[in-house]
Formats: structure tokens, sequence, C-alpha cells
């Protein structure tokens, strides 16, 4: 195979100039009300999240300031928040004494009252009783807990088996959970499963109501899809009953080397094998949405992992140590999969091609086209997301007759996978189109030949 263009990589990628802004759900709780009592006046932050597997439901959430000693050790302070059950969505809401500053380790714990709703396609099983299908509720085990960390000024904390796994990896670290060993924890686990920078503080979307939602990126379906795939390893091996026994393995793996498994033993749970369950899923989930747009996107996912799978075996290159892997605030995945892409900075909503940062191999007969929405108008004039309706692709084997399209109806889809090309070249080109119905000029036409 090989790929050409003028401006178009060697993925075969059609990028457009935009930015994105992410901001953090901690609340400042510190004002007072002239009629309230005095002990009321005491200054509280307000920590929320959501806890994701599937969704939890009345899990019992808990949060500790974490405080450094006189050699600089963290860890929880013995003061914690008052408890609070998760809702029907899985969101928490607590609040934590003194000022929003520092970080916070948030707990969850499960009792005979909670619940979780079973995210894996077609269904759950459980170990001495019916399956679940999926989408409905299914109880937990007493042992089930989900930790994550997170720092108070900025950030929400969710609770996910992948933020569960990040605390674990902090813990090793020489200063405990300190802010820079968690930040590198964290950071470490997205690169071990190929998700982007920052993906474990987005909020895990609910894959059982994915045509509810307004919009999702890619990013979060992987991250959401991973999460998924502890639960997917019970169905697949008679090894686990239960998901907490999928959890209590790896993180002993963790605990005691700073690492799981790539590949297994026949007795630990393999990287491996969580990142082939996830894309199978990440399959298995296209047939139970009906918008072709969240559609695509699940089949951006499912080639990440396959090709994740494909290059697993680098996971672990230079963290043989404490220090690289946990407490150490330049942390980066040099093999992440993400969304993250040049900015041309230009004012134009012409389409624009820039080289993209990093792309995930797609199949021989394929083309990946990833793009970001423009800021202005071709007159000058300023251009909002609000405005954007969404996106045409236009594609054939003749340049000057681009007669195949595809439309897009989200203004925040930046990816489409346009697959079972035949042999021979193939061009494409995309327009924005706006709320008012308005349609900009083509962009450069690129190419790639099948």
């Amino acid at each position: 195979m090989s790929y050409c263009g003028k401006k178009l990589s060697k993925h075969g990628l059609l990028v457009l100039s935009a930015s994105v802004l992410l901001s953090g759900c901690f609340k400042d709780m510190t004002g007072s009300d002239s009629n309230t009592v005095t002990q009321s006046q005491e200054p509280a932050v307000e920590v929320a999240g959501a806890a994701m597997k599937g969704v939890i439901q009345k899990g019992i959430v808990t949060a500790n300031r974490l405080l450094a000693d006189k050699d600089g050790y963290y860890a929880p302070d013995r003061l914690a928040a008052k408890p609070v059950l998760t809702a029907d969505d899985g969101s928490y809401d607590l609040r934590l004494r003194g000022k929003a500053d520092g970080w916070a380790l948030v707990e969850l714990q499960a009792d005979g009252n909670t619940r979780m709703i079973c995210d894996v396609v077609p269904q759950c099983d459980q170990a001495g009783a019916e399956a679940v299908a999926f989408g409905q509720p299914m109880p937990l085990d007493s042992q089930f807990s989900l930790r994550g960390a997170g720092d108070l000024t900025t950030e929400t904390v969710h609770l996910t088996p992948l933020t569960h796994l990040a605390v674990t990896l902090a813990e090793r670290s020489a200063n405990g959970l300190s802010p820079e060993a968690l930040s590198g924890a964290y950071q470490t686990v997205e690169g071990w499963f190929g998700l982007a920078p920052g993906s474990l503080r987005l909020a895990p979307p609910d894959l059982t109501r994915l045509d509810d939602l307004g919009s999702v990126s890619a990013d979060a379906l992987q991250v959401s899809i991973t999460n998924a795939a502890f639960l997917a390893l019970v169905n697949d091996s008679t090894q686990w009953s239960t998901i907490s026994d999928v959890l209590n393995n790896m993180t002993s793996q963790i605990a005691a080397n700073g690492r799981i498994d790539i590949m297994g033993d026949g007795v630990n749970v393999a990287l491996s094998d969580l990142v082939s369950a996830a894309a199978l899923q990440s399959s298995e989930l296209q047939a139970t949405v009906a918008s072709s747009v969240i559609s695509q996107k699940l089949v951006v996912v499912e080639y990440r992992n396959v090709q994740r799978f494909k290059t697993i075996a680098d996971v672990y290159e230079d963290s043989d140590t404490e220090e690289s892997i946990a407490d150490n605030t330049d942390t980066t995945d040099t093999d992440s999969s993400g969304d993250t892409v040049a900015d041309t900075g230009t004012d134009n909503t012409d389409s624009t091609v820039t080289e993209p940062v990093q792309e995930p191999t797609i199949p021989a007969n394929a083309a990946l086209l990833s793009w970001t929405a423009p800021l202005t108008r071709e007159n000058g004039e300023s251009l909002s997301m609000g405005e954007i309706a969404g996106f045409e692709v236009v594609y054939g084997t003749n340049p000057d007759s681009l007669d195949q399209s595809l439309a897009i109806g989200d203004a925040s889809v930046d990816e489409l996978l346009v697959d079972e090309l035949t042999d021979g070249t193939w061009y494409f080109a995309i327009r924005t189109l706006d709320t008012d119905g308005n349609r900009s000029r083509l962009s450069e036409v690129v190419y790639k030949q099948i």
C-alpha cells in the first residue's frame, strides 16, 4: 500500500484547524450565608464525578485529602468526607472539608444494594446465576471497589477500573500518592492501553445509551470500552467469577511488579486479553446504535484496539523502575493513538490540510480521514461550534468528479473511516455545513493509493 498527496500524511488524514477546551468540575463551596450558624461556614470543596464500569448505582463513595508527612510521603488524611451514594447515572457529589486546594483520593465500595449496568454485548455472565442482558442491572459483590484521584482545584474525579489501576501504580512511588506520582501513573496506564493523553480525566459515556448522547468523542468511547473489557473477561474465561477477581489479579500484579503481564501465562490477566476484548466489544457495539456518526466512531475505536494489540510488545519500554512508572511528571506515552492533531493557526473556513500527530494504522482497503472544525467563515467572521451543522465528505476515483459523499450531522465528529475501497487511486475532500444551510468551499483534494 502507498500513500500520497500534496499534504496527506502516510495514514491518509485530512485535517482542518480548530481548538478544543476542556474544563473541570470542582466547585468551591466556601461561600457563606448570613442566616446560617457559624459552624456551617467552615470552608469545603464539592467533589463531583461518576463511577463507571458500567454505570454503578448506589455505590458508597467517600473521599480523603492526600497530605504529606514531614518526609514528603503522601497518604490519605484520616478525616474522610461523609459518604454519599451514586445516582442512577453513576454520578456522585460530596463535600470535603477545607479549601479547594491539594489532591484527594476518592473511593467507591459496593454493598448489597449496589447495582452495575451490564455494558458488555450481548450479556454479562454471572457465576451460579443467570446471565444479565446488555443494559440491565446486576449485583456487585461486596469486595468490589474503585479508586481515583484528582486535583481539587481543577478536576473531576471519575472512578473506573483504569483509574483504580493508576492509583495502585502510584502507591509504588517512594513519595506515596503524591501529585507527581498520580499524574505519572495516570499517563502510564493511558499508555498501556493506547489511550490519548488525558483520557482518564474524560467523563466516560454510558455504553448502553449511546444514542441518547448529544455528542461523544472517540477518545471517551475508547475509555468506556476499555473499562467494559474488564467485565467481558468474566464472560471469556471460567477462571474469573466476578469483575472483582479480574481487578484484584491486576492490582496484585501492579503492586508487585509495577506492570501487568503482556501476553499472559494462563494464571494472570494479560494486557493482550483486555485489548482484544476491547476490540471485540467495539465491533459488537456497532450493532446496538442507530446513529451512523457514533457507529463510525466505534469503528475508529475498534481499529485503534486492533492496532494496539499488534504493537503491545513495546508497551513497557523504559518502564522497569518505580521512578519511571509512578513518580515522574514527564511520563508520556510515545505509542498513543489519540485524537491530538496539529493546529494550523489559520483563520479560514476553507478546509486546510496539515500533518497529524499519530493515528492508528488502517486496513489496506480503507482511508481514515481526520479534521478539526474551522474557527472562522470564509468572509473572516468568527464561527462557533454551535453554528456548525456538520460536514460533508466527498470522494471518488476521479479528482474532477467526486461522485460519492457521506454527510455527518454532528459538529463534534472529527474522524471518518471510509472503507471497502477498491484498488486504484481514491481522492477525498471535505466541506463544512452551517446551521443556516450554507456550505463552505471544498478543501484541497487529497488522495490515497489502494
